[in-house]
């Protein structure tokens, strides 16, 4: 029997796999309804509360593809399994951040008129406003400002509602707005990023 790691499984180690009586996801079901709380408990402990239902989900589906696997004590079984899943997103997050990072600096530009000091000055400034955003919240400004794309498009690309994405916009812009604020003060030069605080 494979397991995961960390993890000791009772003495009678499977839950019975579902019966040909009811839908093969009743036992899943019921499994999310009774510990879905607990492993969201969980995530929110280690991310932030905008990824938590997104690895409650994650939890879940794994569980339901092994579901013959569960142990009779579950929930160690779901822990590690959300553990792995914030592993490998904080591993893919941290790439995905110098990713942006690297092409918001090469794809920065600022007006001719501007010295090249004054230029590097503002391009800092503000991608460290723009790293004080969340990843989704990052993400909605980019499509927005660089990628010219309307809310509804920006939506579809993200994979959320019109209205979800109009939210996130609407707290990236406030978030960018309040970090630029705090920053140290620089000369006003407002490329159409800048220009989405308004």
């Amino acid at each position: 029997m494979r397991t995961l790691p960390g993890v000791r499984h009772p003495p009678n180690p499977r839950v019975p796999p579902p019966t040909c009586d009811g839908p093969p996801t009743a036992s899943v079901e019921a499994l999310f309804r009774d510990y879905a709380p607990r492993v969201r408990a969980y995530a929110r402990r280690h991310t932030s509360p905008d990824e938590c239902d997104d690895v409650v989900q994650e939890t879940f589906l794994i569980a339901w593809r092994r579901r013959t696997e569960l142990p009779a004590d579950p929930l160690p079984w779901l822990l590690v399994v959300a553990r792995n899943i914030l592993s490998t997103r904080r591993r893919s997050g941290r790439r995905a951040d110098q990713l942006w990072l690297a092409a918001a600096r090469d794809l920065w530009r600022m007006p001719d008129h501007a010295s090249p000091e004054t230029a590097v000055l503002e391009r800092e400034r503000h991608l460290a406003a723009l790293a004080a955003c969340t990843r989704p919240e990052r993400e909605a400004l980019l499509l927005v400002a660089w990628d010219g794309l309307s809310a509804a498009d920006a939506a579809a690309v993200a994979g959320c509602s019109p209205r979800a994405f109009a939210v996130r916009l609407s707290r990236a812009r406030a978030r960018l707005s309040r970090a630029l604020d705090a920053g140290p003060a620089a000369p006003t030069l407002t490329p159409r990023l800048a220009q989405e605080t308004s």
